[in-house]
C-alpha cells in the first residue's frame, strides 16, 4: 500500500501537483535505505535536494561600492586648462593687434567683393538643392498611400473586420 503511495506522490511530483507534505513523504522515503528496485532512479533527485538544501553561501557582500570621482576631477582639469589658454592667447592678442581689420575702404569695391562672396553661395545652395530634388515625388506618394489607407477601410467594412 505505502509503495502505491509512493508511486502516485511520484506521479504528481512529475506533474507538478504535489503539496509541501507531500514533498516531505517523498524525501522522508527516499532518505531510507531500503528503496523499491525500480524507484531507485529517483533517489539521487531527492539526495541532491537535501544536499543543496544545505549549502550556504559564505562570500561576503561589499554593501558600500568604492567610487572614484576620476570624471569630475577630469572636468575640472579641462576646464582648468581651457581657461589658461584662453587667458594667454587673449593676452598675446593685446600685445600685437594691428589696427586693420580687412575692411575696404572704397564702398564700390566692397559692394563688388560682397556680390561675388554672395553668387558663390548661391550655387553651391542651388547645387545642393538640385541633388535633393527627388524629394518632391514624396507628396505623390503619400497620395497613394492614402488611397490605400481607403480601400483597406472599404474591405474593413465588406468584411466586417474590426481593425
Amino acid at each position: 500500500m505505502v509503495l502505491n503511495n509512493i508511486e502516485h506522490l511520484l506521479e504528481k511530483y512529475e506533474n507538478g501537483d504535489t503539496t509541501l507534505q507531500e514533498e516531505a513523504q517523498l524525501r522522508a522515503y527516499f532518505e531510507q535505505e531500503d528503496i523499491a528496485p525500480h524507484l531507485e532512479v529517483y533517489k539521487p533527485l531527492f539526495a541532491y535536494f537535501k544536499a543543496s538544501q544545505d549549502d550556504t553561501f559564505t562570500k561576503d557582500i561589499p554593501l558600500k561600492t568604492k567610487k572614484t570621482n576620476m570624471y569630475s576631477w577630469l572636468t575640472v582639469a579641462a576646464v582648468a586648462v581651457l581657461m589658461l589658454g584662453f587667458y594667454f592667447k587673449s593676452s598675446q592678442n593685446v600685445t600685437t593687434i594691428d589696427n586693420d581689420l580687412g575692411t575696404i575702404q572704397d564702398p564700390q569695391l566692397a559692394y563688388n567683393e560682397v556680390v561675388k562672396s554672395l553668387e558663390l553661395i548661391s550655387k553651391s545652395l542651388n547645387k545642393g538643392a538640385a541633388t535633393v530634388g527627388y524629394l518632391e515625388s514624396y507628396n505623390t506618394g503619400m497620395a497613394t498611400v492614402g488611397y490605400i489607407n481607403e480601400l483597406e477601410q472599404s474591405t474593413n467594412i465588406i468584411f466586417k473586420n474590426k481593425n
